[in-house]
């Protein structure tokens, strides 16, 4: 029996791989736009300098929209056009990304917390979704924007130091040297803190845009 054809990798998945191994693309202003992520998700995603634009609308609309790689790929503006009257466009996220540190992994599967709207949306947009963690509290790890792997963080216990101790335990569960990513508000600074502390960098941002 013929095996199926592997799913071909969204063409911004390289671009956030290359970016997490510090090649980013060229500080020029532009705009590159690509096709859809599928599912009816759309995302804007911000460099330094350059932007990318994931959407099933056609490349001319989108240029004469006047994005650049300057910000205005993330104004509300030019957003809410490319959303249109039917979906909800996600916050303005710093990404970030860090490497595996494989394992074994101390953190167990967590099967109590799929009614947390933590994991309900992760359910949502992403796939591959895993829950791990212990009394500190949870990680998601799934396949998320473009097919990249992905955390999200929810802490349970109060205190210094628990976020960060709960990522640097996450990144045994993503083999050794593989990337992993987030996205981060930027007004959420002790999520912020806690995933640079863990040794997560900054790529740049991206607002994730879905269905209503």
């Amino acid at each position: 029996m013929d095996r199926p054809a592997a799913r071909t990798p969204h063409p911004l998945l390289r671009i956030l791989l290359e970016a997490a191994d510090n090649r980013f693309p060229p500080v020029d202003g532009g705009v590159t736009v690509l096709p859809g992520l599928g599912r009816g998700l759309s995302c804007s995603v911000a460099f330094t300098g350059h932007a990318v634009v994931a959407t099933d609308r056609p490349e001319a609309e989108v240029l004469a929209q006047r994005p650049d790689g300057y910000g205005r790929s993330m104004g509300p503006d030019f957003l809410r056009w490319l959303a249109g009257p039917d979906t909800v466009i996600g916050e303005v996220d710093v990404v970030l990304a860090a490497r595996g540190t494989g394992g074994p992994s101390e953190l167990a599967l967590r099967h109590d917390v799929e009614d947390h709207p933590r994991v309900r949306y992760a359910r949502s947009v992403r796939t591959r979704v895993e829950v791990h963690g212990d009394e500190r509290g949870f990680v998601t790890l799934a396949d998320g924007l473009a097919g990249r792997r992905e955390f999200s963080i929810e802490l349970g216990l109060p205190g210094r130091g628990h976020g960060r101790s709960l990522l640097t335990d996450a990144l045994t569960l993503v083999p050794e040297g593989e990337p992993v990513f987030a996205a981060v508000s930027p007004g959420n600074a002790r999520s912020l803190r806690a995933f640079l502390a863990a040794g997560f960098t900054p790529i740049g941002s991206e607002s994730l845009i879905r269905p209503a």
